[in-house]
Formats: C-alpha cells, sequence, structure tokens
C-alpha cells in the first residue's frame, strides 16, 4: 500500500500545488509510456479471449508498475504468489463454507484481521495484506455462485485476470527502456526498523491488532450494509475499507479523500465516453485507443510523488470500471453509480471507525 504524507498540504494554495505535482521529471514519461503500452495489450488479450473483469485486469498493471524495473519485478513476483496462495486457500476453506454463511463471514474476517496485521508488522506484509484480501474477497463470491461449479470456474477465472497482467507488466517493464532511472519526489515520513520477519514489537505493542482489527470491523460493516440491503453493485466499499487503510487515521482518511477524487475523475471521464464515444466504437482496436488515453492521463497522476500518486490509480479504477462492463459497446450508467456509492460508503465507515476506536496520530510509513 501507497503511503500518504503527513505534511500533504499545499503550502500556497491549490491550483500552484497541483501544477508542481504534475510537472515532468526525469523517468515520469517512460513509466507513463509502459502503463500504457501494458493496458493496451491487456485491453486486447481481454477482449479476444473474453476472460472476465477487464476493468481490474487493466487496473492490475497499476497495481504492479513501479518506478523501476527491479521494484516491479519484486511485485509481479509478489502478486503471483499471493494471488496463487490466496486462490487456492480459499478453495480450501470452501470444502467447509460454501453451505454455511455462518462460517464464511467469520473466515472473511479473519483473513482480512491477519492480512492487515502482517501488513504492519512483517517485511512481508504486502504478501500478507495481497493472501488475505484475495481469500476474504473471493470467500464473498459464494453469495452469487448458482453452485459449486460455477464458484470454482470463478476462483480460477480470478486468477487468470489478476495474474496475467501483473506478468505482461513485468515483461514490458523489462524490456521498454529498462535501464531509464525514474527521479520520482522523494516520500516524507518515516518507517519502523525491522528485524528478522517482524518488527521488534510486533506481539507486543496493542497498536497492531487494533489496527487490523478497525480495517476488519470496517469493511465486514460495509459488506453486512450491502448484503443486508441487497446492493451488491456498491461491493467497492469493502475494496475501499482494506485499500485506504495506514497506520495514521489522518493519513488514511487523507488516502480515502485521494481516492474519492481520483474517483470522481475517473467516472466523469468514464461517464463522458459512455456518453459520446463508446456507442459509435466498432472495434476491440478502437476500445484499445480509448483505454490507452484514459492510461495515460491516469499514469501520469499515478507516476508523481506519494501525495498525488495514489489519485492516479484511482483514476485508473473509475474509468476502467466504466468503459469495460462487457464484450461490446455498454453504455449502461449504473455501474458508475454504484461504484461511487460504494467507495463513499466505504470511505465514511472506515473514517468514523479510524476517528473514534483507538485513533493513531502519527504519521504513516511507506
Amino acid at each position: 500500500m501507497n503511503a500518504v504524507t503527513e505534511n500533504s498540504a499545499p503550502p500556497a494554495g491549490w491550483w500552484p500545488w497541483l501544477r508542481c505535482e504534475l510537472a515532468p521529471f526525469p523517468g515520469r514519461g517512460v513509466r507513463t509510456l509502459r502503463m500504457v503500452a501494458t493496458v493496451v495489450i491487456v485491453t486486447i488479450i481481454s477482449m479476444a479471449w473474453q476472460t472476465p473483469e477487464t476493468a481490474v485486469s487493466a487496473y492490475m498493471v497499476f497495481f504492479v508498475s513501479k518506478e523501476n524495473p527491479a521494484l516491479t519485478l519484486r511485485t509481479g513476483i509478489g502478486l503471483l504468489v499471493g494471488a496463487t496462495l490466496g486462490v487456492g486457500l480459499s478453495l480450501l476453506l470452501y470444502r467447509f463454507t460454501f453451505d454455511y454463511a455462518e462460517l464464511r463471514i467469520p473466515v472473511m474476517a479473519a483473513t482480512i484481521f491477519f492480512g492487515m496485521f502482517l501488513s504492519r508488522v512483517s517485511v512481508i506484509g504486502p504478501l500478507g495484506f495481497a493472501i488475505g484480501f484475495i481469500v476474504a474477497l473471493t470467500q464473498s463470491m459464494a453469495e452469487s455462485a448458482p453452485d459449486a461449479d460455477a464458484l470454482v470456474r470463478a476462483l480460477l477465472w480470478t486468477w487468470v485476470f489478476v495474474v496475467f497482467p501483473g506478468v505482461l507488466t513485468v515483461m514490458v517493464s523489462q524490456t521498454l527502456m529498462p535501464d531509464v532511472k525514474s527521479h520520482r519526489p522523494p516520500a516524507h515520513g518515516g518507517g519502523k526498523n525491522k528485524h528478522g520477519l517482524f518488527v521488534a514489537d510486533a506481539f507486543t505493542n496493542p497498536d497492531y491488532p487494533r489496527f487490523a482489527l478497525k480495517v476488519t470491523l470496517a469493511a465486514m460493516s460495509c459488506y453486512v450494509i450491502y448484503m443486508g440491503v441487497d446492493w451488491p453493485g456498491i461491493h467497492t466499499a469493502f475494496i475501499t475499507c482494506c485499500f485506504i487503510a495506514l497506520e495514521s487515521t489522518t493519513a488514511t482518511i487523507r488516502k480515502g479523500w485521494l481516492r474519492l477524487a481520483g474517483c470522481l475523475v475517473g467516472g466523469t471521464l468514464g461517464f463522458l465516453s459512455i456518453l459520446f464515444l463508446i456507442p459509435h466504437m466498432e472495434s476491440i482496436l478502437s476500445l484499445a485507443l480509448l483505454a490507452a488515453a484514459g492510461a495515460a492521463l491516469a499514469g501520469w497522476v499515478a507516476a508523481g510523488g506519494e501525495r498525488i500518486a495514489y489519485a492516479g490509480l484511482q483514476i485508473a479504477l473509475a474509468f476502467f470500471m466504466c468503459i469495460f462492463q462487457g464484450f461490446g459497446p455498454e453504455v449502461n450508467f449504473t455501474t458508475i453509480r454504484d461504484r461511487l456509492v460504494g467507495i463513499i460508503l466505504g470511505l465514511a465507515v472506515s473514517s468514523a471507525i479510524f476517528l473514534y476506536l483507538w485513533p493513531e496520530r502519527g504519521a504513516g510509513r511507506p
């Protein structure tokens, strides 16, 4: 998870600050080009092979892409391992939870807690987070699966549409101008020294389990809400709670605002695309060019400094969620509405829990 710094307020107004954050620097254009090229390849493959969840596949390009090929390679390997273990563990757990929601919901909560706890105390925190999140997310698929065979296919397809974009992202980063170094503006804030596999106070500091519990409460509260009102389209609330969480209450809320702002920008662009462009598209190439245009804007923001980069990922996610609704021209505006409602719900629930339940005031770490 990317950090959002505590001292990220613009010193001289929003417009000068935004101009500074969007200014070019060495390596930014190359990284943006890599993301655009990979998104185009992912779009063509997903449409040609009709793999599910093209929007998620395109977003994984941004998730894996880092400021240099070495970091991208490590992230890609972590994604491959985490997705494989997560899907495998979820398949194993379904032997006991498929017909028993009363067991499945506690399993979801336990895996979120485990993943978020590891994200705070371990050097393999991102891997632990990925495993916990994927298990929790795939366990929720049982609600819409008509039978066990359909559920197994959905889980295996989940592995495919999550992993293959990561592999492509690594391949492009290693071949497209791989020696260009990025001089990205440095992030502020510090981290905690780790000794071996865990931080020194991993099992004595109560802040770590409290943090994991807060994220679990927020995510599961959103899950219960959207299942209770039978509105699965706002499941982005569950995802939001997991992905905006940082140690500091202030940093978590600020990251939530970046997510909201990015999704508003991406959602608006997606809305305009559905309104004016998509109804006239007749080929995969035209859709790939539209995806490339959105990826270029989102990629430029995502390749910036830590104070704005997270918004770029959210621009990409919202835009792709809007334009990739099927394997033909789609003009369904309900998707945009549901995604934004889910994000707002997740932001509100997370903010309330982090503000009033064991608030942490220290700076977030990368």
